[in-house]
């Protein structure tokens, strides 16, 4: 018993896992809000270990690809459970990674700088590789949906149409794009989880936030035992979630024009990505001009980085602040109503809905810096 306990004391792996995450100050107070960090951990490796089983019988090529899925379907053993696992498990990945932005954004845990940069960086990331993880099926929606968002590269200046050749390997979507894009939707997962660890220690720096947003470094207490048992029950939560989905309801979220095989002659009548990007290619949509739609579509992402800057500290915490929940209940609406929006045809009233919503998305941050600085002029 000796050894064993210098052994604990001496070996440097030990030491880390005790100080991270056994022994981790955490704040008393936080809830369940605080358990989406640990699922979409659990997301992530779900995620990878799917995806190399699913990589051993897939075929990266146009003439292969979609009958390689049906492969995996109907012949391979136990297939069919990895691949709706995949396929739903990307959509509970996106389910709580929105759930875990808004609670940062309700409870201000963005004035964690590092850690908030790091997030948005992880969720364009995430971004990139469903997208091409879309394409893989090269069913007429995978393929379609690559040739419209691929081609908005086009509106960069001078170098727009050579750069989107590029990234096709040829003068349209085609072989060379299925291969490239699935080594990228290999890769990157890798990398995610690269910049996971440096969200954590980022984290761990500073330690979490709380939601009555009092001094961080208040009453804490080690992470194991007490919310080691309440991450096991967000885990029961996800699984319970995903594995209904998958058993009674595989093919929900997806879209049935993927079980037609690509064909370029043939444009479905209305082409749309998945439920997770729909608010961006509502508010893409929503302006008809094609340079100031695909600035609106990145700056519905990249308008998050600006919010720890606007943010007044004289406010603590947005349950002290009615205004500013109703502000935030409100963009929520935004995000769902323009989720909705996003799978309607483009015909009135939807296009006017559209412009609508995306203004009031992008008013939300507007308008909480001016209350904010009006709230801090009241004060002084």
């Amino acid at each position: 018993m000796k050894k064993i306990k210098t052994l604990k004391n001496s070996h440097p792996i030990i030491k880390i896992i005790d100080t991270s995450l056994i022994k981790l100050p955490t704040p008393s107070s936080i809830s369940f809000w605080w358990n989406m960090g640990s699922i979409l951990g659990i997301c992530l490796m779900t995620q990878i270990i799917t995806g190399l089983l699913l990589t051993m019988h897939y075929s990266p090529h146009i003439d292969l690809a979609f009958y390689s899925i049906n492969h995996i379907m109907r012949n391979v053993n136990n297939g069919w459970f990895m691949r709706t696992m995949h396929a739903n498990g990307a959509s509970m990945f996106f389910f709580f990674m929105y759930l875990h932005i808004g609670r940062n954004m309700y409870y201000n845990s963005y004035n964690l700088k590092l850690p908030w940069f790091t997030g948005i960086l992880i969720m364009f990331l995430m971004m990139a590789t469903a997208f091409m993880g879309y394409i893989l099926p090269w069913g007429q929606m995978s393929f379609w949906g690559a040739t419209v968002i691929t081609n908005l590269f086009s509106v960069i200046p001078i170098i727009g149409t050579e750069f989107t050749q590029w990234i096709w390997g040829n003068f349209a979507v085609s072989n060379s794009t299925l291969n490239r894009f699935f080594m990228l939707h290999f890769i990157i997962p890798f990398i995610l989880l690269f910049m996971v660890l440096m969200h954590l220690i980022f984290l761990h720096q500073t330690g979490s936030s709380n939601p009555i947003s009092v001094n961080y470094n208040i009453d804490k207490i080690p992470f194991h035992p007490y919310f080691t048992y309440k991450d096991t029950l967000g885990f029961l939560f996800l699984f319970t979630i995903l594995f209904s989905l998958m058993m009674w309801q595989p093919y929900l979220l997806g879209d049935p024009d993927n079980f037609i095989l690509a064909n370029p002659m043939v444009t479905p009548v209305h082409i749309q990505p998945e439920w997770y990007f729909l608010f961006a290619y509502a508010i893409l949509r929503a302006i008809p001009n094609k340079v100031g739609g695909v600035i609106a579509l990145l700056m519905s992402i990249l308008i998050l980085f600006i919010k720890p800057f606007i943010f007044n500290k004289t406010l603590k915490g947005s349950q002290f602040f009615w205004l500013n929940k109703v502000l935030f209940f409100n963009f929520m609406f935004n995000f769902i109503m323009l989720t909705w929006l996003g799978m309607c045809l483009v015909e009135q009233p939807y296009i006017l809905l559209s412009q609508i919503y995306s203004i009031t998305y992008f008013s939300y941050f507007l308008i909480s810096f001016y209350l904010s600085l009006l709230w801090n002029k009241m004060l002084n």
